[in-house]
């Protein structure tokens, strides 16, 4: 067992917590895990890794219900929302480089062949969504709309059948997309995802914060991965 020097542990907290929620589907049940592997002792890796090997460890092999394994799940969260390379990866779930390779492949596939979802998007800068649009099509999704402003999200989330949220936080002179998500669910329930240029933010655990979130820029496997987990994994993206 290790333990982190205590400014190396604050460092990697917030990304540990975004791994956890990411795999938990919720903030409680991903806190507590991040929670739990402190308590349980980390396993010796250096910095990061040492906490994503924790949290993994206590996630265990079961997997909400959907073409990829829980494997298959952590180690794609693990190199594209966290971006650690194949190498990493495969030391923080307990496998070797040359598996964790093949089942990464193996998973990208079954994305590809993954149930599309209608989706909707909260973001005011026009040209980044237009970028957003076009990377929920490619990844087969259906863009149902898009809102610039709280007002106009609410309206549609009400208005057209939604089975996830892509929202930006800041939205300017817009108001606030974790607000916006506030008033959608108290008539419409679904799973969301938070994109921020600064997701540490978000990850201090002193409140409510969101389950799901990606940081700014990011690539169309990012999306696709985070799209995929919180479909299926996802529960209140925030209370």
């Amino acid at each position: 067992m290790t333990s982190l020097p205590d400014a190396e542990l604050m460092q990697a907290l917030p990304y540990a917590r975004r791994y956890a929620r990411a795999l938990a589907g919720s903030q409680a049940a991903g806190d507590a895990m991040v929670a739990g592997a402190l308590r349980a002792g980390l396993p010796e890796l250096p910095g990061r890794l040492a906490l994503y090997a924790g949290v993994t460890r206590l996630a265990g092999t079961e997997a909400p219900p959907g073409r990829l394994s829980a494997l298959e799940r952590q180690l794609l969260l693990l190199t594209s929302l966290e971006e650690l390379d194949v190498e990493e990866a495969a030391r923080v779930v307990g496998v070797e480089q040359a598996e964790a390779q093949r089942l990464l492949e193996q998973a990208r596939q079954n994305l590809r062949e993954a149930t599309a979802t209608d989706v909707l998007i909260i973001e005011d800068e026009p040209v980044i969504a237009m970028d957003l649009r076009m990377l929920v099509q490619r990844c087969g999704h259906r863009v149902v709309g898009v809102a610039s402003s709280e007002t106009e999200a609410v309206r549609l989330a009400n208005e057209r059948p939604t089975g996830l949220i892509l929202a930006d936080v800041n939205l300017g002179r817009g108001g606030d997309g974790i607000n916006a998500v506030r008033r959608i669910m108290q008539s419409v329930k679904v799973p969301v995802i938070f994109v921020t240029a600064y997701p540490e933010r978000l990850l201090t655990a002193e409140e409510v914060e969101p389950a799901f979130i990606m940081s700014k820029p990011f690539d169309p496997l990012t999306l696709a991965i985070s799209t995929y987990q919180a479909v299926t994994a996802g529960q209140m993206p925030i209370d």
